[in-house]
């Protein structure tokens, strides 16, 4: 039988806590099934027992990461075999011990990034790889104790980019919530007959497409990329793409989406191709989901851009 995992990460004073408490006592989540919590860190708030027994809920502390092991995950599935698993995690701890702690059957149902935004700024600037870990492991990032301050800073950033496929939601101080999208105006001319990327716009246009691929379901775009095939890509598979500082000068990665093309065998791997292509949104398994995949009608051999880096603002 799979027990569902739900994984929250993000930094002490982040609001796992209060977000798991509210969880937990929110009757549409929680009616007889029992809960495993496991704490990974001593966190500013705690779930007192009188709420825990309310809730049927059983908490386990883990203080060490070392502990977190498959062999005590599965001892504390058959002591107290939980419906479901909640595992309020170590902001300090590497995301890919949990890949060797799980038990075979804990299936990570969902995983909750929770930040203040009041110490945003302030973990981007020292620990933006730590940051960006967290957020680019998340389906759901909130953004708690938010200001309209704070909302502008955090709009500044390149969220988004940081990880495409998750939901943001920004939230006040009275728990009201927005969607990090909202109100953004879509950054191109949707209506033109192909949509024309720049060189300077390519980060601009990734996120955009990420975030919402109908957008540009059954529209023709054109833009500048460098040629990348692994090795194991169908013969008519590429990825015009372009390398991206999503964080920090520490955090470049190369972004792009699969194009399909005959042409694609005979493509040099990392020279400069003008791509004009039709946009399909389709499953595909590293979007994790549907997304974006472009159909290509011609490429072309193009000069590098001046600046090969892209940027998300």
């Amino acid at each position: 039988m799979e027990i569902p995992v739900y994984l929250f990460t993000g930094f002490l004073e982040g609001g796992k806590t209060s977000f798991i408490r509210e969880i937990l006592s929110d009757e549409n989540f929680t009616q007889d099934e029992k809960t495993l919590l496991l704490l990974c860190e001593e966190g500013v708030e705690e779930l007192d027992e009188v709420f825990l027994k309310r809730w049927n809920t059983v908490a386990v502390a883990i203080e060490d990461e070392s502990a977190l092991t498959r062999t005590y995950c599965q001892l504390l599935t058959r002591q107290h075999r939980p419906d479901r698993v909640i595992v309020e995690y170590n902001g300090m701890w590497p995301t890919d011990t949990l890949d060797i702690a799980f038990p075979n059957a804990w299936k990570l149902y969902q995983v909750i990034t929770s930040i203040n935004a009041e110490t945003f700024e302030m973990y981007l600037n020292n620990m933006g790889a730590k940051m960006l870990e967290h957020i680019g492991f998340a389906d759901l990032v909130v953004f708690n104790r938010c200001t309209d301050a704070t909302k502008e800073f955090i709009r500044s950033k390149n969220i988004r980019a940081m990880n495409p496929r998750a939901t943001i939601f920004l939230e006040d101080n009275n728990g009201n919530s927005e969607d990090y999208a909202e109100g953004m105006p879509p950054p191109f001319d949707l209506d033109a007959p192909v949509v024309e990327i720049s060189d300077l716009d390519y980060g601009l246009w990734y996120m955009d497409a990420m975030n919402d691929p109908a957008r540009y379901d059954g529209k023709t775009v054109k833009f500048k990329g460098m040629v990348f095939r692994g090795k194991n890509f169908p013969e008519d598979e590429f990825v015009p793409g372009r390398f991206g500082m999503v964080c920090c000068a520490d955090d470049v990665t190369f972004i792009g989406f699969i194009c399909r093309s005959k042409q694609a065998k005979a493509l040099t791997q990392e020279s400069w191709v003008t791509v004009t292509a039709e946009v399909a949104v389709e499953y595909y398994p590293q979007y994790r989901g549907d997304g974006p995949v472009l159909y290509a009608t011609k490429i072309e051999p193009a000069e590098k851009p001046e600046e090969e880096l892209v940027y998300f603002n």
